[in-house]
């Protein structure tokens, strides 16, 4: 019986790049497309012929079945779903026509749908793109990367993970957006989103050689202090409070600061709510213990005052509601 098979290939991988069976089976059958394509050049290239039908595509197709022992489709980017229910059904009327065969060329690997996100942003920030996106800069975008990041830390403090996919890929958007963006510096300053994952990943083969280098992985702690220690020789610091976030939240930036200070075993008193000339700066002292003793007691002073403010806002709403 003749045998149709339906070909799904990635196209997101390079067009050549398919599974032996399915080279086989496009060198040596009738391959019909619905267009012209960078796989079907690659077909042509490698010896193989195929054929662009003028007509509709599931005709063309059994008409080449009965001529033919294998006819092969090469389906489009999305899969060519709705020729596949219509080829479907008419086999199911008229079994005897052909056989109708599922054959994947290829498979997006993981990670495949964020080349799909460069492309969008690409498109969005070329000529002829959005407006808005295009008049954008670091500077101006500055302020939405930190409103997504908070986006995404109130989805995960609610644990709402379905919320938290949506608000990183905001967050997501920021990161490609700002690659995009650096494409436009000047000759020697610019730089795009394979510099910024190429980064990440010698960074992180680096600071994990229990993973990638065949280290002793030892406890958790030793894990940490090798990790700091490769991180330090990475930055080359001059002091243990390098590389802390000053844009930060004051509470959260007294913290990391309180921290750092405890890691090196750097012991400078605290300066004293009394001492001070001013109100401001007695209660900038006083915060500061406070978030001392926050610390001292396992505690995330950020964290306490942010929880005890909601709830006294929604006391508030109640109060509100009920008057």
């Amino acid at each position: 019986m003749p045998r149709i098979v339906l070909l799904v290939t990635s196209p997101r991988l390079p067009a050549g790049l398919l599974t032996a069976a399915a080279w086989d089976v496009v060198r040596t059958a009738v391959v019909l497309a619905g267009a012209e394509s960078e796989l079907a050049t690659a077909i042509r290239s490698a010896g193989g012929q195929v054929r662009v039908p003028d007509g509709p595509a599931v005709p063309a197709l059994l008409d080449a079945a009965a001529a033919n022992d294998t006819v092969v489709w090469l389906a489009g980017p999305a899969g060519d779903e709705a020729l596949a229910r219509e080829l479907g059904l008419r086999l199911a009327r008229e079994p005897g026509l052909a056989e109708l065969e599922l054959m994947y060329g290829s498979w997006d690997p993981p990670g495949a749908r964020l080349l799909d996100a460069v492309a969008v942003l690409d498109r969005l920030l070329s000529p002829g793109g959005d407006p808005w996106k295009r008049a954008q800069t670091h500077q101006s975008l500055a302020v939405f990367l930190l409103e997504e990041c908070y986006e995404a830390y109130d989805a995960i403090v609610a644990s709402d993970t379905d919320a938290l996919r949506e608000e990183l890929g905001d967050v997501l958007l920021q990161v490609v957006l700002h690659a995009r963006l650096a494409e436009e510096l000047p000759e020697g300053a610019r730089w795009n989103i394979d510099d910024v994952a190429g980064g990440l990943v010698d960074k992180m083969v680096r600071r994990n050689p229990h993973v990638f280098a065949g280290a002793e992985a030892g406890s958790l702690e030793e894990i940490t202090a090798n990790w700091e220690r490769i991180k330090q020789a990475e930055k080359s610091r001059r002091s243990v409070l390098d590389g802390i976030a000053l844009s930060q939240p004051a509470l959260a930036l007294a913290a990391k600061i309180l921290e750092r200070a405890d890691r090196a075993d750097l012991t400078v008193p605290l300066p004293s709510p009394d001492a001070q000339s001013d109100p401001e700066a007695a209660l900038g002292a006083t915060l500061l213990s406070a978030v001392a003793r926050a610390r001292e007691a396992g505690l995330d002073p950020e964290s306490a005052l942010r929880h005890t403010t909601l709830t006294y806002a929604q006391t508030l709403r109640s109060t509100e509601s009920s008057s």
